[in-house]
């Protein structure tokens, strides 16, 4: 008999919703340090700012049958004027971003739930790496931006690829696509 290596635990589906309980919030919290703390080593101990006070958290999570299993991605929107939007602290996990799906969920969810609550401009400020999966998404780059030593793009989503989503507490379901 022949054994194959061992490969990671893939689930068959994940939820793409605003965090609404608490757990969401914490674990989408802990993401973002693993990512930004840790891995990237953009902040020290925490990335916790004040828009995090205003910001409404949004998460990926990951689906065991019909019950969620843990926080495998989140991002933050929030709405500093009228009709103007950010998105922010866009972070997947290291052992989920070969499924090729939670990142544009993520982006998905923002500007369509930011859409239906009235948005007319959104922006994000992205790392250089991540500008490829954007500009793939409609969004385009306005300016070149260094913020905490890192070379970002200030960009701006294409609203009419966004229809508005007016139900983000619920979410939608993401099916993986493995990266090849």
């Amino acid at each position: 008999m022949i054994f194959e290596p061992f490969k990671p635990f893939v689930p068959s589906a994940f939820q793409i919703k605003f965090a609404t309980f608490a757990w969401e919030i914490e674990a989408a919290a802990a993401l973002r340090r693993a990512v930004f703390c840790e891995e990237q080593k953009i902040f020290e101990a925490d990335d916790r700012d004040a828009v995090d006070d205003v910001a409404i958290p949004i998460v990926a999570l990951s689906m065991l049958g019909v019950g969620a299993d843990s926080v495998v991605g989140t991002v933050r929107i929030h709405e500093p004027e009228p009709g103007v939007w950010w998105g922010s602290r866009l972070a997947v996990a290291s052992d989920h971003r070969s499924v090729n799906t939670l990142g544009g969920s993520l982006i998905k969810l923002a500007v369509s739930s930011a859409h239906a609550r009235g948005c007319k401009l959104f922006l994000a400020h992205v790392q250089a790496q991540n500008v490829p999966l954007f500009r793939r998404m409609h969004w385009r780059s306005t300016e070149e931006i260094e913020i905490h030593d890192r070379l970002h793009h200030r960009m701006e989503a294409d609203l009419d690829f966004y229809p508005p989503f007016p139900a983000p507490e619920i979410g939608f379901v993401a099916l993986p696509k493995k990266v090849a």
